[in-house]
């Protein structure tokens, strides 16, 4: 396990309040640090931090390996003397609630590049050593998405098979000429990671002070029209003269979808990656770890087997299993990087080799109360079926909040949930769900921010295969309590989860 028996929240930054129209890596990330502090926790999970493209998902961005530039904080920016107090006070007035991402973009960028242009200028020795020595660091990945996302603002967008056919093909003469051409802008998107670098070290530093963890987010496939698959299309599944995939990912019919999931990312070269001791995996997870404590590794199952649907499916109804790299990957990331904190995200169609994949690593699972109800004592989600080595969730991002899929049920379902929690009240139906997580066996419990506020589904962060509207909530200023933190600080004690210096 990466940590002891513990507590958290999860809370992607993005719906931490702002006024600059989207939660960021600053003062308010610190507040709710000193909130999960106060109320005895140990761990805040995040989503994927990466940045992200069309449809706004964690879990389809532009790099593997960069950071969302939406999330650093102008306020640290003003601090550091890039920006000034009327950059910030020009600003017009945003909603409380909800990211308008198309908004955000417009209005923040041309601040980030205003404080780009101050670096540029006024930068002390020691902090421009500092920005070289991180160019340095990073340049197994930093110059290709550069180069990647200067091209996309030359292409207003397209994506990268929309391009001239040289650039698609990568020849040498049309990289020169792109690298000389765009040098400015690829300063520019340099600066950006430099500073959610810094700014997210920052911030780690500041949680880890006070015994609190950040776990991470690691999507088993990198989007399509991503720097990687652009500047390293040997590792994926795709026809090199086009650039177009031969396959692409998801999952069958599930929970989620009568139709399955059709994620449409492209596969892996499974032997390529091989062939090259799979030292692009490496450091892929080596520079989430960077700043982040934990890594949960979304899709794990994808590592024993994947579902394979043939690239211009319009679902992933016709699609087939095939082998993945299974233990060689994982002994080889063991043998690299150490002992790995990672979670497995094991839902989903789970089979015996998944769990023996899971087990020989000794890689904790994921149990989700939501799916613990409508079936027989047997059911695997059900606390007294657990064992220690996993983490409960009420429910993840993926799920409604515990409120809204309570009201969603039948009512001999709700009667059911009620007999098992032995309650009579709906109205504190997730305070009884967060109450049977923390009681359970599973070492780690970790709470969506919603469900500790009773939030209805007008706060659900994400619902599968659903295209636009995901991914904007955020919660409204003043919603930290001292009654709500009283609360959860009494019932993290009782469940002995509470850090033991605290």
């Amino acid at each position: 396990m990466p940590f002891s028996r513990s507590s958290g929240i999860l809370l992607h930054p993005t719906s931490l309040p702002s006024r600059f129209g989207i939660g960021d890596l600053g003062p308010e990330a610190r507040r709710f640090v000193d909130f999960l502090a106060a109320s005895g926790q140990q761990l805040w999970q995040v989503l994927p931090l990466g940045p992200t493209g069309f449809g706004d998902s964690p879990y389809m961005c532009f790099s593997a390996m960069a950071g969302n530039p939406l999330l650093i904080s102008l306020e640290v920016l003003r601090d550091r003397g890039l920006l000034d107090r009327a950059d910030l006070d020009a600003l017009p007035a945003y909603p409380a609630v909800a990211v308008d991402y198309g908004r955000v973009i417009q209005e923040k960028f041309p601040l980030l590049r205003k404080a780009w242009l101050r670096f540029r200028a006024q930068a002390a020795d020691e902090e421009r050593g500092g920005y070289e020595a991180f160019c340095r660091a990073a340049a197994h990945w930093l110059d290709d998405f550069a180069l990647f996302m200067a091209l996309k603002e030359h292409y207003k967008g397209r994506p990268w098979v929309e391009w001239t056919k040289p650039l698609i093909k990568r020849t040498p003469d049309a990289l020169g000429r792109a690298r000389r051409k765009h040098a400015e802008t690829m300063d520019f998107h340099r600066f950006l990671q430099f500073e959610f670098h810094r700014q997210i070290a920052d911030l780690k530093a500041y949680a880890n002070q006070r015994h609190i963890k950040l776990i991470g987010d690691l999507p088993i496939y990198v989007a399509h029209d991503s720097a990687e698959v652009w500047a390293q299309p040997g590792y994926f599944d795709i026809n090199h003269d086009t650039g177009r995939p031969y396959a692409v990912a998801g999952v069958p019919p599930d929970y989620f979808s009568a139709t399955g999931q059709l994620w449409g990312n492209p596969l892996y070269a499974w032997d390529k990656l091989q062939a090259d001791g799979y030292e692009w995996w490496v450091k892929r997870f080596k520079a989430l770890l960077d700043y982040v404590d934990a890594v949960r590794i979304d899709h794990f199952r994808g590592f024993e087997a994947y579902w394979r649907v043939p690239y211009g499916e319009k679902t992933a109804v016709n699609g087939a299993w095939v082998k993945g790299p299974g233990e060689a990957l994982f002994k080889r990331m063991y043998e690299r990087l150490g002992d790995l904190p990672v979670i497995a995200e094991d839902l989903g169609v789970i089979t015996p080799e998944v769990e023996a994949l899971r087990d020989e690593f000794k890689l904790p699972g994921m149990k989700i109360l939501q799916f613990a109800f409508g079936s027989g004592d047997d059911n695997p989600y059900l606390p007294h079926n657990y064992q220690p080595n996993c983490v409960v969730y009420t429910g993840t991002h993926d799920n409604d909040t515990t409120q809204g899929w309570f009201r969603s049920l039948a009512e001999a379902e709700r009667a059911v949930v009620l007999e098992y929690l032995k309650s009579d009240n709906p109205a504190e139906i997730h305070w009884d769900m967060i109450g049977l997580a923390f009681a359970s066996a599973a070492e780690m419990a970790i709470i969506p921010l919603q469900d500790l506020l009773g939030l209805g589904a007008e706060a659900r962060m994400n619902t599968p295969s659903k295209g636009q509207g995901n991914w904007a909530w955020r919660f409204a200023p003043g919603s930290l309590t001292a009654e709500l933190q009283d609360r959860l600080l009494g019932l993290t004690e009782a469940s002995g989860r509470r850090f033991a210096d605290a």
